[in-house]
């Protein structure tokens, strides 16, 4: 019943800008009720006024690093800082078809990729350096795989990491009789 409650709480405040007013009240059997309708013993409930909320800000911690050391944090060595950090090919959760083992990994870098700092990636968990925010990968075969990015500074600092991302790879299957 609790439940009920807190999900007619939240449908509520969802939808508060349509409602003009907001009453609470508690049945003989304790259980609190909210309603846009006066009831007896009702209590007019303010629900304040309504604001958007601000997209969460993409710039990613090292929080969501598949390994990680004493010497890695998510800020920055200096002032400068990257606001996001993306896989953007392959797409989350897509399916690749037939590729051959060979995968373009493209990142999606704001700002883009300052001199000196590197991109390091990890591909099924295993890092490796790569050149740039587009790079290729070799013996990507079916299966589950999954990639993420992280920046580096000069000094081997970690600057921002991206998200995980899983991609799927299929392969149409010949049969020679």
């Amino acid at each position: 019943m609790r439940i009920r409650s807190i999900f007619l709480v939240l449908g509520l405040l969802a939808a508060q800008g349509a409602l003009a007013d907001a009453y609470k009240w508690t049945d003989d059997d304790g259980i609190v009720h909210f309603s846009d309708r006066p009831q007896p013993g009702a209590i007019r409930v303010d629900l304040g006024e309504t604001k958007r909320p601000r997209p969460a800000a993409t710039r990613r911690t090292a929080s969501s690093a598949p390994a990680s050391t004493d010497s890695d944090t998510a800020e920055p060595a200096g002032p400068f800082r990257y606001e996001s950090l993306e896989v953007a090919s392959p797409a989350p959760e897509q399916t690749l078809w037939n590729i051959e083992g060979a995968l373009t990994i493209s990142l999606a870098l704001t700002p883009g990729l300052q001199p000196g700092h590197q991109v390091r990636a990890y591909y099924d968990g295993n890092a490796r350096m790569v050149q740039g925010t587009s790079f290729e990968l070799e013996e990507v075969y079916r299966g589950v795989h999954n990639i993420q990015a992280e920046v580096l500074d000069a000094t081997g600092k970690l600057m921002i990491r991206s998200r995980p991302n899983r991609f799927y790879v299929q392969q149409n299957t010949v049969i020679v009789r």
